[in-house]
């Protein structure tokens, strides 16, 4: 059997309006009274039943986990003539009734800036909203106190008007959302002054927002309800707070590790020395042992960022550069000359080794080192 989407050439997370749209343009190039062989009429038939299918949300829903779909149907089961014309003439053959009034509200998205440590620890903010809130004057019904929503009298409650016109197939009826309730079946004729009849206003709210340690840039945290109110007072949306980690002055994340890299000198390299640095820990020791070449990376554990959901850190990654001097005093010069000598150094002298590669040279191109 072939796939109900590849049928109408939609992608299967594709709306209703879509949907319908693709089924429309297939009809009008396979209908019988345009393409009459009969190859054509097996078309329509199937992109028929095919839009039988996804028109309608259960039946769609049971496709989609399985349930399957009988292509032997067309004509029968509850798909009528009606249905056919409200796809191909962008009608309606029957009455869906009106639209609700109160609907479920929109979700919303806010991005916020955290640093390095508030990324690695975790912190609380307060965020000031501004969003769809309830109309606290009419509590959400949109009418003035004492009165309600009354029937339409132009669709009679039915949310659509009706409209007989004539096609090459004959007569057809549409049916349209009613233009003086909008769908909805009824009018408010005294609505409140504060919301102007829709149950909610617009206004700034704050909101408490616990930001996990371990997130990145990217990252959404929602907060249920925390969204826009509904039309007529219904229930509110989400909220989306999505995570922009700013860079640090010295640290490079990757993960959940953190790179830095420092300059010493030739005669601490040599020697050996330890070093104070900042990290997000705060001042940590590390000690450079004697004969450190450049580019050595010293891992200290557990002084990366916190692991998102699994607990525990990351590391720290130390990478260490050895400045050569570039101007010599006379005795310094002195003083190298006389220590090559015992260490039987010459000049020109050299060996050759492999570069590392790797993480550094994509962090000394990040940093411009």
């Amino acid at each position: 059997m072939a796939d109900l989407y590849d049928v109408l050439g939609v992608e299967r997370d594709a709306d209703q309006d879509n949907i319908k749209r693709a089924y429309r343009k297939l009809a009008r190039e396979l209908h019988p009274d345009v393409n009459p062989d009969v190859e054509t009429q097996e078309k329509f038939k199937e992109i028929t039943a095919a839009y039988e299918v996804l028109s309608d949300p259960q039946k769609r829903q049971n496709y989609d986990s399985g349930g399957g779909a009988n292509f032997n149907n067309f004509g029968g089961g509850g798909f009528g003539f009606g249905d056919i014309m409200d796809a191909f003439f962008g009608g309606g053959g029957g009455n869906r009734g009106p639209r609700p009034r109160v609907r479920a509200g929109q979700d919303g998205l806010i991005r916020i800036e955290v640093d390095l440590a508030e990324a690695c620890f975790g912190v609380e903010r307060e965020l000031n909203v501004e969003s769809a809130v309830l109309c606290q004057t009419c509590n959400g019904s949109g009418c003035v106190d004492g009165t309600k929503p009354s029937t339409c009298q132009i669709c009679k409650g039915r949310g659509e008007t009706q409209q007989v016109t004539r096609s090459f197939i004959g007569q057809v009826m549409t049916s349209r959302p009613c233009a003086n309730c909008q769908g909805l079946g009824s009018v408010i004729s005294n609505p409140c002054r504060e919301c102007a009849g829709d149950g909610r206003v617009r206004a700034r709210q704050s909101v408490s927002v616990k930001i996990p340690p371990g997130v990145e840039t990217g990252n959404r945290i929602k907060m249920t309800g925390s969204g826009e109110v509904g039309p007529g007072g219904g229930p509110a949306g989400d909220l989306y707070v999505e995570i922009v980690q700013t860079p640090h002055e010295f640290l490079l994340r990757e993960g959940d590790d953190l790179h830095l890299q420092i300059a010493i000198s030739f005669t601490s390299a040599a020697l050996g020395t330890t070093l104070s640095i900042d990290s997000i820990d705060g001042k940590i020791e590390v000690l450079i042992k004697p004969g450190t070449q450049s580019g050595a990376i010293i891992p200290i554990r557990n002084k990366g960022v916190t692991h998102l959901r699994s607990g525990g850190r990351g590391d720290l990654l130390i990478h260490l550069q050895v400045d050569t001097p570039t101007k010599l005093k006379k005795e310094e010069e002195l003083l190298l000359r006389n220590l090559a000598k015992l260490r039987e150094e010459t000049s020109g002298q050299f060996r050759l080794r492999k570069d590392d590669g790797g993480f550094f040279g994509k962090f000394r191109q990040t940093f411009g080192m």
